[in-house]
């Protein structure tokens, strides 16, 4: 599967690019040692997960490039999560 269409996919859906990932590729079974790590990872941290799972697989062992990343992953989640929040917070102080 080509790096740019992961990435492409990646940056608008992490979750769809992390299943397109567990379907096409072995990516995912050696990045993660259980299957339940990956799909908490899918679940909570989207972003995270795909950056590991990708530095995972491309640098081996990841180094501090790769450490970058993930951590980025990191704070877009929980930007998304902060965003998600404070939409919620507008909406509600504007209906009451």
């Amino acid at each position: 599967m080509c790096g740019c269409l992961v990435l492409f996919v990646g940056a608008a859906f992490p979750r769809a690019a992390i299943i397109l990932l567990e379907l096409f590729t072995n990516y995912n079974d050696q990045a993660f040692d259980s299957f339940w790590v990956g799909l908490a990872g899918l679940i909570f941290l989207p972003y995270t997960t795909l950056f590991y799972v990708l530095m995972e697989n491309w640098q081996d062992p990841i180094d501090g490039f790769g450490w970058f990343l993930v951590g980025l992953g990191f704070v877009f989640d929980v930007s998304h999560y902060i965003g998600s929040a404070r939409r919620q917070q507008y909406r509600s102080l504007t209906v009451s």
